[in-house]
């Protein structure tokens, strides 16, 4: 990821300073979204695992 940030094309004479921060801030934006649907997806297994788990322990407590 260093190897990216740090590039020749993207500290290039070229490119305004600007124009820079714009491409870091949405390649950093890319990523922390990136994190989140990861978060999100690992949520959503953990809130079904509970879910089923507390069904299972009401019908073992019905059928007791």
């Amino acid at each position: 990821m260093i190897n990216v940030m740090f590039s020749k094309d993207n500290c290039s004479n070229s490119t305004s300073w600007a124009e820079r921060k714009l491409k870091y801030q949405n390649r950093k934006l890319r990523i922390l979204n990136f994190i989140k649907e990861s978060y999100e997806r690992k949520l959503a297994a953990v809130t079904a695992s509970i879910s089923k788990l507390e069904e299972q322990i009401n019908s073992n407590i019905i059928q007791d």
